[in-house]
């Protein structure tokens, strides 16, 4: 089908598919109409049998649904002992009185979520005219107010004959409501539906444009359309399992269903207008529908084919390559339809600007990274500055000048170290001279506790390695292994291992403390920041995550404790990494 002879409106895939769709369905709409005007009858008995196992099926799930109140109803009334408070005056013991109403209110509260077909479970005390109730979630407050006043007028003019055993029918201001009450002494435990809530279900049910169903009392008084019921002149009276029609003017097919609950029956009453058909016809229309619609569908595919499935074909195969990351790929054929033709461009201008965006996007993260190495570089604990002054200050107190002298040369070079963001690596050389004097500080610090050695091949001190990566982690061994009581010894160790492709550096931190806890350990195996909210365990996060910036996938870094020697940490990274 082509439309280029017309103007631009025609070329909208829009006008192409009504135009295809009208082409087509406008010959089997005009069959199925004259399918309608011979398929007026139906058989009678197959009509009412279908409607009567609907109603069958109603009414068990009324009667099942009311079954499992009383269910409820008879296990509280034996269950809860709150009930026998009931049975006595209240000025007995007002507060127990009180309590007891609190407690059994909670219950049928709670006990009514259970019963969405509800609208209340209610509890009277004869002996202090005393209503409890408890509504449903729906409904307004004027309707829960107009459902106490029911249940009030209820208890007042209910006769001395109540059936105790089924569901009663009560006829008030607001209509017909049926509940059930369920005595215990001078107590009854009860609950209240009206008869809407039962007819929802049945709302759903076809009866034709004048039909209905309806609800009627063991008297066969209906509890709704009582008007209707009297103009149309229907006898609502029946036989189980049979049907009857009814009516004046219209003939209505009559079904009904006992209720095994309550006094009540299901009525339903169908049009016999609307349910006849005439059937010689039948099977010769719907052979013809079902070619129809065959032949329809291959046309409607071929078509479909040439106006949709081979554009979008060529734009999943151009998305394909974007996806495994072909970002040039453009779709070059220009498809006969307008909106295809705007997706096509918009496609390609998106995946143009895709490329360019994902190349903005790894130059920002690579500042970002550049960024957060020079911010974990600059992290420095306070703690130890502020020790590093009082050190100085006490020295001071004993005039110990040469000491003074020693301390702040320490600490200047130690500083100076620290403030050298500008680079992400140092040599191995200038970390090992910076962590010599940061223990030259602490030795300070514990003098006669604590003791320390490094080694390293000469041959590897000009290696590049990230700064403060030693002395981060023999800080953290410091401030959790010394102790007045035993000497801390530190072992610094950097070897190379040339077999490795590429050469790898290694360097190993060891002290004589406790070793690390076993749940550090398992943490620290699992990957897992271990940073507390106090900041512990932060130089430890800190190390790892500026590894795993410079050397993705190629860094290493473990922790464990060897047996009589306290914590190790061992660091694995590449040799050939430049300075600066």
């Amino acid at each position: 089908m082509r439309f280029r002879r017309f103007g631009p409106q025609f070329q909208s895939l829009r006008v192409k598919l009504f135009a295809t769709i009208l082409l087509f369905m406008l010959p089997l709409i005009g069959l199925l109409i004259y399918y309608n005007h011979y398929s007026t009858q139906v058989v009678r008995n197959q009509v009412a049998q279908s409607n009567q196992n609907l109603l069958s099926m109603y009414m068990d799930q009324i009667d099942r649904n009311l079954q499992q109140v009383d269910n409820y109803l008879y296990n509280l009334s034996e269950r809860n002992m709150d009930l026998l408070l009931l049975e006595f005056p209240s000025s007995y013991n007002e507060t127990q009185y009180t309590l007891a109403k609190l407690r059994l209110y909670t219950e049928i509260s709670n006990g009514i979520s259970y019963y969405p077909s509800l609208d209340a479970l209610f509890m009277y005390s004869a002996v202090n005219d005393d209503l409890i109730v408890a509504h449903t979630g729906e409904g307004s407050y004027g309707d829960r107010l107009l459902t106490r006043e029911e249940i009030e007028k209820m208890i007042e003019g209910a006769p001395g004959e109540l059936d105790y055993a089924h569901w009663n029918v009560w006829q008030g201001d607001n209509g017909y409501s049926l509940f059930h009450l369920v005595r215990t002494g001078n107590v009854y435990v009860g609950s209240w539906v009206h008869i809407r809530k039962l007819m929802t279900p049945l709302d759903l049910m076809d009866f034709g444009e004048s039909g209905a169903a309806l609800l009627v009392t063991e008297a066969y008084e209906p509890m709704s359309h009582a008007d209707w019921v009297m103009q149309e002149g229907i006898d609502l009276r029946f036989e189980p399992g049979t049907y009857s029609i009814t009516g004046n003017d219209t003939s209505y097919m009559l079904m009904g269903e006992d209720s095994g609950r309550g006094k009540f029956h299901l009525i339903a009453m169908l049009p016999e207008s609307e349910i006849l058909e005439r059937l010689p016809y039948l099977g010769r229309v719907s052979s013809f529908v079902t070619i129809g619609a065959c032949v329809f569908l291959l046309l409607f595919l071929f078509i479909m084919r040439k106006v949709f499935l081979l554009p979008i074909q060529h734009m999943v195969a151009a998305m394909r390559k974007v996806r495994d990351g072909q970002l040039q790929s453009q779709l070059e054929r220009t498809p006969r339809s307008l909106e295809f033709q705007v997706m096509y461009e918009t496609f390609n201008r998106m995946v143009s600007e895709i490329h360019d965006l994902k190349i903005n996007v790894y130059e920002e993260k690579l500042n970002h990274q550049r960024a957060e190495l020079k911010h974990l570089q600059l992290q420095i604990n306070p703690h130890f500055f502020l020790n590093s002054l009082n050190i100085i200050y006490n020295l001071a107190t004993i005039k110990d000048f040469a000491l003074i002298q020693e301390m702040t040369r320490c600490l200047v070079a130690y500083f100076r170290f620290m403030f050298r963001s500008n680079s992400y690596v140092v040599s191995l050389k200038d970390e090992l001279a910076h962590t010599r004097n940061y223990l030259r500080i602490q030795e300070l610090r514990f003098p006669g506790h604590l003791t320390y050695s490094i080694e390293a091949e000469e041959s590897l001190l000009d290696c590049s390695i990230p700064p403060l990566v030693i002395q981060t982690i023999v800080e953290n061994s410091i401030k959790h292994a010394v102790s007045m009581d035993a000497l801390l010894e530190v072992h610094i160790r950097a070897f190379a291992d040339e077999s490795a492709e590429p050469a790898m550096l290694h360097i190993q931190i060891q002290d004589s403390g406790p070793g690390y806890p076993e749940e550090v350990l398992m943490q620290l195996a699992a990957d897992e920041e271990t940073v507390s909210e106090d900041g512990d365990q932060v130089g430890i996060w800190n190390v790892k995550r500026r590894l795993q910036l410079l050397y993705p996938e190629k860094a290493a870094i473990a922790f464990y404790n060897e047996s009589g020697k306290g914590a190790t940490v061992k660091i694995r990274l590449p040799m050939d990494k430049k300075e600066g």
